[in-house]
């Protein structure tokens, strides 16, 4: 199974659009994914699932991550970096049941001209002290605003070529 976590709790987010659409495009190949947005965790996620609490409600958020096999998260810029939340969805999670030995790609986005390249870079480490097995092609998306169309769908070639073959060596990683 392949969950594709949109990495902001920012409703209606250019990230979810992303990974909306990295979902499309999986199940154009047959392979079945699902999205997980952060924007979706209850209000009072950080005090009700962190520390080896679980809420009911996070429960099946928990039950899915242990069940995923390869994860693609999608990873805006705040301030230079990725969102706190992600980081804390991370913390929250069992370890190591939640990402050992699993598979992840990486995906940048920003509004910028840089596409969230440090900001993968700094998720890298993280994935990396999880034992989290990261595909060595990640995407920088730069200008998101002008990359979407009203479809959601990314549009200019030359990203929808690093994208496509990103999601290529996903699928055979």
């Amino acid at each position: 199974m392949i969950t594709i976590v949109s990495g902001t709790n920012r409703p209606h987010s250019n990230t979810f659009k992303l990974a909306s659409y990295y979902q499309r495009k999986l199940v154009e190949k047959g392979v079945g994914a699902h999205v997980l947005s952060l924007a979706d965790l209850q209000a009072n996620f950080i005090s009700a699932d962190m520390y080896g609490k679980c809420s009911a409600t996070f429960k099946p958020v928990q039950e899915r991550i242990i069940a995923t096999e390869k994860f693609i998260f999608v990873i805006p810029e705040y301030n230079g970096s990725f969102p706190g939340i992600l980081k804390t969805f991370v913390d929250a999670c069992k370890f190591p049941d939640s990402f050992f030995n699993k598979k992840a790609a990486l995906v940048g986005l920003s509004s910028g001209k840089y596409g969230n390249v440090r900001g993968v870079d700094h998720f890298t480490g993280v994935c990396h002290y999880v034992r989290l097995n990261v595909l060595p092609l990640r995407i920088h998306i730069p200008h998101i605003f002008s990359e979407l169309n009203e479809a959601g769908d990314l549009y200019k070639v030359d990203t929808l070529r690093f994208t496509n073959e990103q999601i290529e060596a996903f699928i055979r990683f």
